[in-house]
């Protein structure tokens, strides 16, 4: 009987397999899971409240969306693409290779600058391909674009992992710190920080290097 406590599992497997609605099919798991566990369902209910109401501060990035639609609907992404379109010499691995910069100094002294939905889709993205049609004077294909895309995503994931623990205050940095506290090792805030700077100098310096050689390897399929 143990095991079919573990029926909200299989129901959240075959309701995304099947693509019903994400909310409910959560909900239903949680409810059945707690009915064949014993609970009623005024506890059931206690249960979701709190366990929302403890986690309520991870939704408000929700805020954000209409902000970042508006922006969107009134043309940002066409203008960042137009501005960098007059740049000279502008290329994708540049426009990434500074932001990959500028990112990972803004995670190191704890300033919320980025993300894929607020900063990456609606402004780097499109100033990169723009660089990158400009570069090889003419429109990007599928293939080439999607390319674009990933590395833009990736340059904000690099930027952004490997430079909070660079900030004392990080909430990653916190963490090791007891973590390795626990197994019995004596470090500070400091010592992470430090031993944090040269992975963020060396992953920056890789990421440009990936940028770059996608930039040759774009040049080379357009005199293709």
């Amino acid at each position: 009987m143990e095991y079919l406590k573990l029926i909200g599992i299989l129901i959240i497997v075959v309701g995304f397999a099947l693509k019903w609605d994400v909310i409910a099919v959560v909900l239903i798991s949680g409810l059945v899971t707690g009915l064949v566990s014993g609970l009623d369902f005024v506890q059931i209910l206690e249960i979701m409240g709190k366990a929302f109401v403890d986690n309520r501060l991870m939704s408000i990035f929700l805020i954000s969306f209409p902000a970042i639609a508006l922006i969107e609907r009134y043309g940002m992404k066409e203008r960042a693409a137009e501005l960098i379109g007059k740049i000279k010499n502008a290329t994708a691995g540049k426009v990434l290779s500074i932001y990959m910069v500028v990112r990972i100094l803004a995670s190191a002294m704890s300033i919320r600058l980025g993300g894929h939905v607020q900063f990456v889709r609606p402004l780097i993205l499109p100033m990169s391909e723009a660089a990158g049609e400009t570069s090889i004077k003419k429109p990007l294909n599928e293939k080439q674009s999607e390319r674009i895309k990933g590395l833009a995503a990736a340059v904000e994931n690099y930027g952004n992992f490997f430079g909070q623990n660079i900030f004392l205050g990080n909430s990653g940095v916190l963490l090791i710190q007891g973590t390795l506290a626990a197994a019995g090792y004596e470090v500070t805030l400091g010592s992470i920080a430090q031993a944090s700077i040269p992975v963020g100098i060396i992953v920056t310096i890789f990421t440009i290097i990936q940028v770059l050689l996608a930039d040759r390897k774009l040049k080379k399929e357009a005199q293709a």
